[in-house]
């Protein structure tokens, strides 16, 4: 398994989008209230504003390949 050596930028992008990514799901696990209709998730503006802003900072918006590629080598996926 190789290991990637991320820049502080690039570091702070990833966990920025791990954050975000964790607070979607959140927000679909908690969106059906019970004998209710489902709700819609919410994400706050705040935490969308940090992902954007870390991938602006590191280089990586609009560079999708790139920026999972760095993800996928830090995180790499749980067999």
């Amino acid at each position: 398994m190789t290991t990637a050596v991320l820049t502080d930028r690039e570091r702070t992008a990833v966990q920025a989008y791990l954050r975000l990514l964790h607070t979607v799901r959140a927000g679909f696990d908690s969106a059906a209230g019970p004998g209710g209709p489902p709700r819609p998730p919410v994400v706050p503006p705040s935490v969308l504003a940090e992902a954007e802003q870390a991938l602006r900072e590191a280089g990586l918006r609009g560079n999708e390949e790139a920026f999972f590629r760095l993800l996928r080598d830090w995180c790499p996926p749980r067999p």
